[in-house]
């Protein structure tokens, strides 16, 4: 007797999800937040002054220093990546990364920062926008995370990641060292400088989160990239396009405060942000490049 088998249903293999739908929300999502950046740049004592901080004259240029990184730097970078991201392209997520991560740790400290009740000013109206921007940035991290495949990731060189590993230690040690430590010193000593008298709350605020957060992360980023450690390899992307975004805002804050002649100025410590600018700037070319050259 001739056994009949039941006819088996041909297989079908799963779309992969980046040829299956378009991220259109992450693109928005980063459209929205360039747009957000530059608003809060052209809003602010940049141009238009009509965001005006509760905080002293050497703070507010270090908030113009800030917006000339978010205007130029920050905004275009979101525009970028969103429009690769709708294209489905490698670079997309991995890009939106920096500016992203850069949006929660800027937005906070200008929602936060500030004496609101010793100098007169008007962010308190404007709370819902970096809310917004604050939450919208921290959604984009996480999607663009999830999306990233360390697999299609082009393997950079050894001594690109030896470069990246040894500046982020050393941007740490010279964040603790070289700006935080001598501040606090000087006030458990009992002899505070004229930054912490002017802006006490933009004082601890800025010392918190480099120290409870930036120094922690850029150690932890530096030592598993010389380590080559699997899991610091989209840490990799992430760092090194927030530090050169970052870099770049505070070495525009330096160099506003010694154009003011702003009391609170270093030039040791303005050359040092500028040097690091640049170099975080010049190893983020180094990385991101090859990834301009890959469609998902």
């Amino acid at each position: 007797m001739t056994q009949i088998r039941a006819s088996q249903p041909a297989r079908t293999i799963p779309e992969a999800p980046s040829q299956a739908s378009r991220p259109v929300w992450l693109a928005l999502g980063l459209f929205i937040l360039g747009v957000g950046a530059a608003s809060i740049a052209l809003l602010g004592p940049l141009v238009g002054d009509v965001i005006r901080y509760h905080a002293s004259e050497g703070a507010v240029n270090q908030v113009v220093g800030g917006d000339v990184a978010g205007l130029f730097l920050v905004a275009p970078i979101c525009i970028l990546a969103g429009i690769l991201v709708w294209r489905r392209h490698l670079a997309g997520p991995v890009l939106a990364l920096g500016p992203a991560v850069y949006a929660l740790y800027m937005y906070s400290q200008l929602a936060l920062g500030g004496d609101f009740i010793r100098y007169p000013g008007n962010t308190e109206r404007f709370f819902p926008l970096y809310l917004g921007l604050f939450v919208l940035a921290g959604a984009i991290v996480i999607r663009a995370w999830t999306m990233i495949d360390s697999d299609r990731l082009p393997h950079t060189r050894r001594w690109v990641d030896r470069t990246l590993g040894v500046f982020l230690l050393a941007v740490a040690v010279f964040l603790t060292l070289g700006l935080h430590v001598p501040g606090l010193v000087d006030i458990w000593a009992g002899q505070p400088g004229s930054e912490y008298l002017a802006d006490p709350a933009v004082f601890w605020l800025v010392k918190f989160m480099d120290l409870g957060i930036v120094v922690p992360g850029m150690v932890l980023a530096g030592t598993g990239i010389l380590r080559g450690s699997p899991w610091a390899y989209k840490i990799k992307y992430a760092a090194v396009g927030w530090a050169g975004l970052l870099g770049a805002s505070v070495a525009g804050m330096g160099i506003v405060m010694q154009a003011t002649e702003d009391p609170a100025a270093a030039v040791a410590n303005t050359i040092a942000f500028s040097s690091f600018a640049a170099v975080a700037v010049v190893m983020a070319v180094v990385v991101y490049l090859p990834l301009m050259r890959r469609d998902v």
